[in-house]
């Protein structure tokens, strides 16, 4: 209890990850495939960073990222928001996703995600962010969304429909 004699609010997962804060995208393997890393985490936050790789450019003439790689940057950065936003780790996915990009990413520069969650329902995240090269005033893109909380409570992965037939025929 505080002084004031109210309850302390539990620690949300961005409090408590500290330097494990890399764990966030470890399973998630495209994430970890194009690079993708944790620059830094804290309650309801995530800043997320993909170093420009030529694999990744959509226009070789320019060298230009693709904007599928952005977007998924993007995308990766408010889950991981969304995470840090949680007292007890449960499965989350994008219900809707909106990006307005502002110019296209520099060739040659990593690209940079900060991402907040700034609104919590009991099934909903909201959400907001920019990506940018470092610098937040001259931004690629700006981004809000919408994110499930608990979106797989129905258990683990179902079997194919030709199991599950044979498994009730059998």
């Amino acid at each position: 209890m505080s002084d004031g004699g109210e309850a302390e609010r539990p620690k949300v997962i961005g409090e408590m990850i500290g330097e494990n804060k890399h764990m966030l995208l470890a399973a998630i393997p495209f994430a970890v495939a194009v690079g993708m890393e944790v620059v830094d985490v804290g309650p309801a936050r995530a800043t997320l960073r993909l170093p420009w790789r030529e694999d990744l450019v959509g226009n070789p003439e320019t060298g230009v990222l693709h904007g599928g790689i952005i977007t998924a940057l993007i995308d990766n950065a408010f889950g991981t928001a969304t995470v840090c936003a949680l007292t007890t780790l449960t499965s989350v996915a994008t219900l809707d996703l909106r990006i307005d990009y502002l110019k296209p990413a520099k060739p040659g520069l990593a690209v940079i995600v900060e991402a907040e969650c700034y609104r919590m329902t009991r099934s909903i995240a909201f959400l907001r962010g920019l990506a940018h090269h470092g610098d937040r005033d001259d931004a690629i893109a700006h981004s809000v969304a919408t994110f499930m909380v608990g979106a797989n409570r129905a258990g683990g992965p179902r079997p194919p429909a030709a199991a599950r037939k044979e498994q009730a025929h059998g």
